[in-house]
């Protein structure tokens, strides 16, 4: 279904039950307000956990409880970015779960090569360590590619996915670019990945004077844009790997298109598009609308206006409505 502009609704072409997504409590169990279950857990500080995977550290929260929820960040972002999410669906009755993707946040950065399939497989360990029963990936850019590539993949982890402006790539594809730009990317590729020029490009990216100035661009509502969001993203951007993880990413393959993975998803979708984001603009989201208009499609779109690349952070009242008025359903 294709929600109203900017309104809220609850999904028509979609009813996920009890079987879809899974309760944990006693059935005969009198309800709780979500301020009842908020007043049940302990208040959410942001702790970070370490998991270690395979000799590296990898940082993760786990609030809450009830059926699961993990959270996987967008490039450069970390479990900082889901700060206005994570307890208002931990307080509805969920079990969230955010990482920091191996080379951002607070994880180690190795000097390796990165991939799309690479995380997604990382993902997959930290399911079969920590969360062992059928959860809702909740994906922002990157983030959500990697969600829609986890139902496809290992399907029997995932009840259904949440893709929050979904990017088409990790990075442009060649083929994609007109020649001549496709030849800068390839030299800023090149100078990056530079022992020489590459920590110096990177010092001059990782600026919080160009970090604000890349969500100035990116974000649709300004106000969101805060001292603390931005050193949310810088901080991680100054430890040590941070450049070489960086280099890695910009020379890495570009991943599956999500119209290859689409037709191959049986899970239930709820797909959310801030309309004023120029990184993955709402021009391209026009096959998620497409499912959505199809009733025997179990999708739901709906479009975000004066919102940007980021919805969960720029709007995040909003989003965590839509997200749990979703859920809920057909509860």
């Amino acid at each position: 279904m294709i929600a109203p502009t900017g309104l809220p609704s609850a999904p028509s072409g979609i009813t996920p039950s009890d079987a879809i997504f899974p309760r944990t409590s006693d059935a005969n169990a009198p309800l709780q307000s979500s301020a009842e279950r908020a007043e049940t857990i302990t208040a959410y500080t942001g702790e970070k956990l370490t998991w270690n995977w395979r000799g590296y550290d990898i940082k993760y929260v786990a609030y809450g409880e009830g059926p699961p929820m993990v959270l996987l960040h967008g490039f450069g972002a970390s479990i900082g970015h889901w700060r206005k999410n994570i307890p208002e669906l931990a307080a509805a009755g969920h079990r969230v779960y955010a990482i920091d993707i191996l080379g951002f946040g607070d994880s180690d950065k190795p000097n390796l090569d990165y991939s799309l399939e690479f995380w997604v497989k990382v993902i997959h360990d930290f399911w079969k360590t920590h969360v062992k029963e059928p959860a809702v990936f909740v994906g922002n850019s990157i983030g959500a590619l990697m969600a829609l590539m986890t139902l496809v993949s290992y399907p029997e982890t995932a009840s259904g996915g949440v893709l929050l402006n979904c990017a088409g790539s990790l990075n442009h594809r060649p083929e994609d670019l007109p020649g001549g730009l496709r030849f800068v990317m390839g030299a800023f590729a090149k100078l990056v990945s530079s022992n020489i020029t590459g920590p110096v490009l990177f010092n001059q990216v990782r600026t919080k004077g160009r970090i604000r100035g890349s969500l100035k661009q990116v974000y649709g509502n300004r106000e969101a844009i805060t001292p603390e969001l931005v050193d949310i993203l810088h901080g991680p951007a100054c430890q040590p790997g941070a450049q070489k993880v960086f280099a890695s990413i910009l020379t890495a393959p570009p991943g599956p298109r999500p119209s290859e993975l689409l037709p191959q998803v049986s899970q239930p979708l709820l797909v959310l598009w801030g309309e004023k984001d120029p990184w993955t603009p709402i021009s391209a989201a026009d096959i998620y609308q497409e499912m959505a208009a199809d009733v025997d499609k179990p999708v739901t779109f709906q479009a975000i206006p004066d919102t940007g690349h980021c919805p969960h952070d720029e709007r995040p009242e909003l989003v965590n409505k839509l997200i749990l008025d979703w859920l809920n359903v057909a509860q």
